[in-house]
């Protein structure tokens, strides 16, 4: 088992995790405590955890912050940044805790994963060591066991840099320390998911993952290399002891199962998947696929939409199914909770979204757009002079 090194971390690091700190506290410490004086006291407030850049550019600056989308008193909404800290590299996915805390996960393979109150701007940094990566999501599981504390427990998503195989890291909520590791039986594991209802057997609480399926070493990065051995599948874990329930798999190896979301009206998982041929066939592949507890269903009568979902959530609609991003197509695809096509709606660039009751706020084209179903949308103003602003793949709504 491989732990992480939260006190031997290179020099390096701990310089720019000081500078990371002292920034966070200094330059941004108006827009925090403005964050903590209005937090919780606002009607009809809108709060959305998020990572984004400032532009396309390599040299851009990368961000952790939260998003107020604010009610207007002529009608409408207008959003804002609210609080944001700096990043040293790009962001990907965010869980958020009972406290009002938020866990960011760096992007694959990345080597942080970042504990933030955005109401005060502390900060606990976790570095991995070199034989391992983060693959850029973390979910809650729950209480701790006995000898953890009361903070909980964080599910991480994790490669073996040594033979590519796919781990699952169980922390420390507060420390962010590792104190298990289970495998998560395939390669590349990127979002996971507690089960919050018995599904197909299943019971409640249990740990599905979605494994990627693509070989990833240290020297390859996000370089995508041996795609031939693609093995994506989905898997359910024992949530006490990781052992398998299930895995299943897709007939084409080379979609890659990335991202999941519960749709609790019609009792389904959600998959957005991600294309990875080498030829025309990307461009038509199915881009969704929908899961029971017993069987996965790829889409059907779906148009051509590049391959690649971005994200997906449950639909803001009383009959469920689920909304899938779609940035290279510029557009959101909606399905209904058996996986089947029922139309698109466009924005550009599109790719976090986030449900909140019978709204979607969805992000793309530096900017936010809300809507209540697939013909309605209304773009969100920004309040601040926001430019070139790219958003991350994913939002999470903060309570």
């Amino acid at each position: 088992m491989t732990t992480t090194a939260l006190l031997s971390v290179p020099i390096p690091r701990r310089a720019l995790l000081r500078g990371l700190g002292a920034s966070a506290m200094g330059a941004l410490g108006l827009a925090e405590l403005s964050f903590a004086q209005e937090a919780g006291s606002a009607p009809g407030v809108t709060r959305l955890a998020a990572v984004w850049r400032d532009g396309p550019s390599a040299m851009a600056q990368d961000w952790a912050g939260v998003l107020e989308v604010l009610p207007q008193a002529g009608g409408g909404h207008a959003w804002r940044i609210a609080a944001r800290t700096p990043l040293p590299t790009r962001g990907h996915g965010v869980q958020t805790l009972p406290d009002g805390q938020l866990v960011f996960a760096a992007r694959r393979p990345g080597d942080w994963l970042l504990r933030w109150q955005p109401k005060t701007g502390a900060l606990q940094w976790a570095w991995m060591q070199e034989d391992r990566c983060f693959n850029g999501h973390v979910a809650l599981a729950g209480p701790a066991p006995q000898g953890a504390g009361s903070s909980g427990i964080l599910f991480t998503t994790e490669t073996d840099l040594e033979d590519s195989q796919g781990c699952i890291g169980l922390r420390d909520a507060r420390s962010l320390a590792k104190l298990a590791e289970w495998r998560s039986h395939g390669m590349d594991p990127h979002e996971l998911l507690v089960l919050p209802a018995a599904l197909g057997g299943l019971p409640a609480g249990t740990l599905v993952v979605a494994n990627g399926g693509i070989p990833t070493q240290s020297e390859t990065g996000r370089s995508k290399k041996w795609l031939d051995s693609m093995d994506p599948s989905l898997v359910a874990l024992h949530p006490a002891d990781g052992r398998l329930l299930g895995q299943w798999k897709l007939p084409d190896p080379r979609l890659s199962i990335r991202h999941l979301a519960w749709d609790a009206a019609r009792q389904r998982l959600g998959i957005a998947l991600q294309a990875e041929h080498d030829d025309a066939r990307r461009q038509s592949a199915p881009i969704f696929a929908v899961w029971d507890g017993q069987r996965l269903q790829l889409a059907q009568d779906q148009p051509p939409l590049a391959g690649y979902g971005g994200s997906v959530e449950c639909a803001p609609l009383a009959q469920g199914g689920f909304v899938v991003s779609c940035p290279k197509s510029d557009c959101m695809a909606w399905f209904d909770a058996e996986a089947r096509f029922l139309g698109a709606s466009p924005q550009g660039d599109v790719c976090p979204l986030a449900r909140d009751g019978a709204r979607l706020w969805a992000g793309g084209g530096h900017g936010v757009a809300e809507r209540t179903s697939r013909s309605s949308e209304q773009a969100v103003a920004a309040l601040d002079a926001v430019t070139g602003l790219m958003f991350d793949n994913h939002w999470r709504l903060v309570g």
